[in-house]
C-alpha cells in the first residue's frame, strides 16, 4: 500500500489561523478577499512563535525591505528570506519570535511599518520635487 504523501496546502492543526484575513483558496476557487489569486500561504510545520511564509510573484525587492523593517521589531529573534529557485517567482520569509508576539502579528507589523516609511519617502521626494520646481521657475 502506498504511503500518503502530504500536500503542502494541506492545512495545519498546530497552527491557528486566527488574524488570516484570506479565505481558503480551495474554498473560493483561487480568489482572495484581495482581488486575485491568493499570493500569501503559511507552510507547514509553522507554529505561533516560528512561522515561513512563501510569498507568490515577489523577489528580492520585497524580501529585502521587509526582511528589514521586521528585524528593527524588537519582539523578533530572526527574520529572513530566501529565494528557493531563481526561475520560480516564490520568496519565502522566515520569523521567529520571543513569547511576546506571533509571526503572523510580526509579519503584519513589517508590512505596515514598510508601508510607512514609504509614505514618508513619497513625502520627502514631492517635497524636494516642489522645492526644485520652484527655485528654476524663478
Amino acid at each position: 500500500m502506498p504511503s500518503k504523501q502530504a500536500s503542502q496546502d494541506e492545512s495545519m492543526p498546530d497552527v491557528a489561523n486566527e488574524g488570516l484575513s484570506h479565505p481558503n483558496p480551495d474554498e473560493t476557487s483561487g480568489e482572495g478577499i484581495y482581488q486575485g489569486p491568493q499570493r500569501l500561504r503559511i507552510l507547514p510545520g509553522s507554529t505561533e512563535t516560528a512561522a515561513s511564509f512563501e510569498f507568490e510573484g515577489e523577489d528580492h525587492t520585497l524580501g529585502n525591505a521587509l526582511r528589514y523593517m521586521i528585524m528593527k521589531n524588537p519582539e523578533v529573534e530572526f527574520c529572513g528570506y530566501s529565494i528557493p529557485h531563481p526561475s520560480e517567482a516564490k520568496m519565502n520569509v522566515r520569523i521567529q519570535t520571543y513569547d511576546g508576539t506571533t509571526a503572523l502579528e510580526a509579519l503584519e507589523k513589517g508590512f505596515d511599518d514598510l508601508a510607512d516609511l514609504c509614505d514618508i519617502v513619497t513625502d520627502k521626494f514631492t517635497a524636494a520635487r516642489d522645492d526644485f520646481s520652484n527655485r528654476m521657475d524663478e
